[in-house]
């Protein structure tokens, strides 16, 4: 079932006896994904591209009224997802060399995992042919039959071809540029941002100071949650005036702005919380969770009555549209997020404040010309 082209979220009709509620949220729509995302019982299924919650009155009332009008219940059944493989010697052989490949060359956790979920199915279609003399061709029809037959979605597609990118280039040494798949076209969806008076209301809801502190590093640093948690004590420079950032996205080290307000108030929180190692620690002493970070940014914008469809990354890019806002150069901004490419944070200049306040429109010229000119010509 493919989406609508006004891109309406689907929910399946539940047989009499089903046990979860099927949803399909469109690719685009990152911020109804996130408030799913937040719901009891929320879970997605990769194979079948859908979200789901248990099959209750209660939880079908709360996607009506998360989604309102964008919701589309539809009659038939939910898409299948993909079977369960079971590779043969060889594809095991193979899975298990791409995998000691990508750990000798530093991929994190994640993208191993993913990516030895996207090879299985793919060693399994051609496991009667050698992975060698598998054509693009063949490549392209193998990924156009997923998307056919599992309505797969543009990020799981563009997973599943890297991953075999990865296997050709780094398990078999092909050469880099060999197998150039078809991709899909790369979507131009522009970030949330807020106000920076809905910010600053967000930010200071928490009573609790840690929670506070928290919400203000991340805004006032234009930090990932990852990077927030993997903060140390020592990466806090006060002396010369920056936050040190390690092993942020790409493996990365960067500087970004410390605040002389956020300063304060991390001095304020350290002499009451005394953080050993971690700058924010968790109840046991070890990182303090993303999930938990989560949890005290909706409380934040529910207290505060804020944008229901934002999430502590939008506070990230609000910093970088706040500062482009206030003339903050380019490079700059770039730095201070890890950027690799000016490209990717010149999207915030798409997201400036444009209205009839900023911007003064060649229509309002035109006639406040016309009318000067015709009041010359009567007087």
């Amino acid at each position: 079932m493919k989406a609508p082209k006004n891109q309406n979220i689907l929910i399946y009709t539940a047989l009499p006896k089903a046990k979860r509620l099927k949803v399909y949220i469109p690719f685009l729509m990152k911020a109804e994904r996130e408030c799913f995302k937040k719901l009891d019982s929320s879970y997605y299924h990769p194979q079948q591209n859908l979200w789901s919650l248990i099959n209750t009155v209660e939880n079908l009332k709360k996607i009506e009224s998360l989604f309102g009008s964008k919701l589309l219940q539809v009659g038939e059944s939910a898409p299948r997802g993909m079977p369960k493989i079971d590779l043969n010697r060889q594809g095991e052989a193979e899975l298990e060399k791409t995998h000691q490949k990508m750990v000798l060359k530093g991929f994190s956790k994640n993208t191993v995992d993913n990516y030895k979920s996207s090879l299985k199915p793919f060693f399994k279609y051609f496991e009667n042919q050698s992975l060698k003399s598998v054509t693009k061709e063949q490549i392209e029809g193998y990924v156009f039959e997923l998307i056919s037959k599992y309505k797969i979605s543009e990020s799981a597609q563009n997973t599943i071809i890297n991953a075999i990118k990865c296997y050709y280039e780094h398990t078999l040494g092909l050469p880099r540029e060999y197998y150039n798949i078809t991709r899909p076209k790369k979507s131009q969806d522009l970030p949330n941002v807020l106000h920076i008076n809905e910010v600053k209301k967000i930010i200071n809801s928490p009573s609790n100071l840690k929670h506070k502190t928290i919400l203000h590093t991340i805004y006032g640093a234009g930090l990932r949650v990852g990077e927030l948690i993997r903060l140390r004590v020592v990466d806090i420079r006060s002396e010369e005036g920056y936050i040190f950032i390690k092993d942020s996205k790409g493996k990365k080290d960067r500087h970004t702005v410390l605040s002389k307000h956020l300063l304060e108030l991390l001095r304020e929180y350290y002499k009451i919380y005394k953080p050993a190692y971690w700058l924010f620690e968790g109840q046991t002493g070890g990182q303090y969770s993303s999930t938990s970070i989560q949890s005290i940014y909706r409380k934040a914008v529910k207290d505060t009555n804020g944008n229901p469809w934002s999430t502590p990354h939008t506070l990230r890019h609000s910093f970088a549209t706040h500062l482009m806002e206030r003339g903050t150069s380019l490079r700059h901004i770039q730095a201070a997020l890890g950027h690799n490419s000016s490209k990717t944070t010149e999207i915030y200049t798409r997201v400036l404040a444009i209205n009839n306040k900023t911007i003064k429109s060649p229509l309002d010229n035109m006639y406040e010309s016309v009318s000067l000119d015709e009041n010359k010509t009567t007087s």
